[in-house]
C-alpha cells in the first residue's frame, strides 16, 4: 500500500486530468487546422463540406452560346468483323434497350477488319480467298431490325485495302437498299493514312494515291447506288487529319469529315496508365487534337465526327480501358468534344472482351452468343452525356489552384438553365476540393448529380445520380440530386476526388 498522504493523490490526479485536457484541446487544433489547409471539414451528420478559398472557379459566359449539340451526337464504334454479331441482337437479348436508354445514335461499323479479315459476300459471288470473316445481306436485314428498334443510324466502312470497286459497289447497294434511312453513310477505307505502316500498299503513300483509289470506288457505288453520302478520311489521328482533311473536303465533297482519336498507344515508350490517362498533359493533349480537327473542319464548312476513339488503342489495357478512370476519361473528352463543335464521337468497343476498352461485352462465349451483355464503368460516361444533348455550349474560363486537376464544361440548356459538368481527376485521399460557379444573374436553383465508383481501378459498383443500369439493359435515371446554394450569382460545390458532377442552376 502506497504511504502517499490521499490529498497530495488527489492533486496529483487532478493535475494529470488537466494536463490531458490540454493536449486534447491542442491536438483537436491541429485535426481543425489540417482540415482548413486541406480545404474542407465535416459539417453535421458526417457530409463533406468544403471551406476556404476555392480550389478551381469557372468563370461562365452566357451572352454567345455555341450550336446545338446534335441529337445523335453520341455512337458507338464496332469492328466491321463484329456486324454479324451486333446485328443478331436485333430481336434477343439487351443491346435494343441500352442503346434506347441514350436516345438516337450512330453505331460505326469499321477497325482495321474492315480492310484485313472481312469480306462481302452474296449468293451469285464466293468470298474472298484472304476473308476470315464475312458479312452478307442476311447480316443487313438483321442490322436493319436493330435500327429500327433502337433509333440507331449505321455508318459503314468498305474496304479499300483489297482493292475492288465492284465488290464495294455491290455492299454499298445492298446496304442502301436493306437499311434505307438507317444508312447514315459509307466510309471508304480504315485509317488509310497508315496502310503503307500496315503492309497494305508501298511507299510513297499519299493522300493522292489514296484519293485516285477512292474516286474510282466512288464511280462504281454511284453506278449502282448513286447518292449515298460519302464520310471520310477516317484518319487516325488529327496531326494527319490537317493535312488529309482539308484536300478530302476539296477533292471528295464528303457529307461528313472523320477521324481517330487514343490519348494512349498501346506500343508508347510509356505504359499505359490510370495515372497518364487522366492527367492534365493529356487533357491538354487532346484539347489541341481537338482544336486541330475543328479548324479543318470549320474551313471545309462540314460537319465532323471522332467515328473511333477510346482510352488506349489496339483493343484496350486492362486495369485501364476496363475501370472507372475510362468513365472519367470519357466524361471529360465527349464533353470537351461537344464545347469545340464536334457533331459526335463514337466511342470502340469490342463485346467479346470485358478487359478491353469495351462499354458493353459479354463475360462469357454463351452470353455473347445470346446478347447478354453487361455494361462497363465507361458507359455512364454516355448516360451523363446524354444529359447535354440538345444543349449548346458556353465559352467558360476555369483557374485553378497549382497542382489541381479539374476540369469544366458549360452549356445552356434550351430552357434557360445552365449546366456545368465538372471532372476532379485527383487521386483518392486528396481531400475534397472546391469548385466556385460564376454563373451571374438570373439563375437561382442549383443541384448535383454525382459519377462515382469506389475508385478510379474499380471495375465495377459505378452510379450516376445514385443509379445504376438494370441487368436488362433499362435505365431510370438519376435518382439522387443535391440540392447547392446560389448566392449573387455563384455556386460552390464540394468535389469528391475522383469524380465526375453534372451540375444544373435554374432560373
Amino acid at each position: 500500500m502506497s504511504s502517499t498522504p490521499k490529498h497530495a493523490h488527489d492533486r496529483r490526479q487532478a493535475g494529470t486530468w488537466a494536463l490531458l485536457g490540454v493536449l486534447t484541446l491542442l491536438l483537436a487544433g491541429v485535426v481543425l487546422l489540417a482540415a482548413s489547409l486541406n480545404g474542407h471539414t465535416r459539417a453535421p451528420g458526417g457530409r463533406t463540406r468544403a471551406t476556404g478559398p476555392a480550389t478551381a472557379t469557372v468563370a461562365i459566359e452566357r451572352s454567345r452560346p455555341g450550336p446545338v449539340v446534335p441529337p445523335r451526337f453520341l455512337g458507338l464504334s464496332f469492328e466491321v468483323s463484329d456486324l454479324a454479331t451486333i446485328s443478331s441482337y436485333a430481336g434477343r437479348g439487351d443491346l435494343t434497350r441500352l442503346l434506347r436508354s441514350l436516345g438516337p445514335g450512330v453505331i460505326r461499323f469499321g477497325g482495321i477488319s474492315a480492310d484485313s479479315r472481312t469480306g462481302w459476300t452474296e449468293a451469285r459471288d464466293p468470298p474472298p480467298s484472304w476473308a476470315g470473316t464475312t458479312i452478307d445481306p442476311e447480316d443487313f436485314r438483321r442490322l436493319r431490325a436493330l435500327a429500327q428498334a433502337s433509333g440507331w443510324q449505321v455508318l459503314l466502312t468498305v474496304g479499300l485495302a483489297h482493292y475492288n470497286p465492284r465488290t464495294a459497289a455491290l455492299e454499298t447497294a445492298a446496304a442502301r437498299s436493306i437499311l434505307g434511312p438507317w444508312l447514315l453513310g459509307i466510309e471508304i477505307g480504315n485509317e488509310p493514312d497508315s496502310y503503307a505502316r500496315h503492309g497494305f500498299r508501298t511507299q510513297p503513300w499519299r493522300f493522292e494515291r489514296y484519293s485516285a483509289e477512292v474516286s474510282a470506288y466512288r464511280r462504281a457505288i454511284d453506278r449502282l447506288a448513286p447518292g449515298v453520302p460519302l464520310a471520310g478520311p477516317d484518319v487516325s489521328g488529327s496531326k494527319i487529319f490537317t493535312t488529309w482533311g482539308p484536300k478530302e473536303a476539296r477533292a471528295q465533297r464528303p457529307a461528313l469529315v472523320t477521324g481517330h482519336h487514343y490519348p494512349l498507344g498501346c506500343r508508347g515508350r510509356f505504359a499505359p496508365s490510370i495515372s497518364r490517362l487522366l492527367s492534365p498533359q493529356t487533357r491538354s493533349r487532346e484539347q489541341i487534337s481537338l482544336e486541330r480537327y475543328m479548324r479543318v473542319a470549320r474551313g471545309a464548312h462540314l460537319p465532323l465526327r471522332i467515328d473511333e476513339t477510346n482510352s488506349v488503342s489496339c483493343g484496350g489495357v486492362a486495369g485501364v480501358s476496363d475501370t472507372f478512370a475510362a468513365a472519367l476519361w470519357a466524361t471529360s473528352y465527349i464533353t470537351s468534344a461537344m464545347a469545340e463543335g464536334v457533331a459526335g464521337v463514337n466511342l470502340e468497343g469490342n463485346p467479346a472482351r470485358c478487359s478491353g476498352y469495351s462499354l458493353l461485352c459479354a463475360s462469357t462465349s454463351s452470353r455473347l452468343a445470346s446478347g447478354d451483355l453487361q455494361t462497363q464503368p465507361e458507359w455512364y460516361a454516355l448516360l451523363l452525356a446524354r444529359e447535354l444533348i440538345g444543349d449548346r455550349p458556353l465559352a467558360s474560363r476555369i483557374t485553378q489552384r497549382a497542382g489541381s486537376n479539374i476540369s469544366a464544361t458549360a452549356l445552356l440548356g434550351p430552357e434557360g438553365a445552365v449546366k456545368v459538368v465538372v471532372v476532379d481527376d485527383e487521386p483518392p485521399g486528396s481531400g475534397v476540393a472546391r469548385a466556385s460557379l460564376e454563373v451571374g444573374s438570373g439563375l437561382h436553383r442549383a443541384d448535383a448529380v454525382y459519377l462515382r465508383a469506389s475508385s478510379p481501378a474499380a471495375l465495377g459498383g459505378t452510379t450516376f445520380g445514385g443509379s445504376t443500369v438494370s441487368a436488362s439493359g433499362s435505365w431510370s435515371g438519376p435518382v439522387d440530386a443535391t440540392a447547392l446554394p446560389v448566392r449573387s450569382g455563384e455556386v460552390d460545390v464540394a468535389l469528391t476526388p475522383s469524380s465526375a458532377s453534372l451540375i444544373t442552376i435554374r432560373p
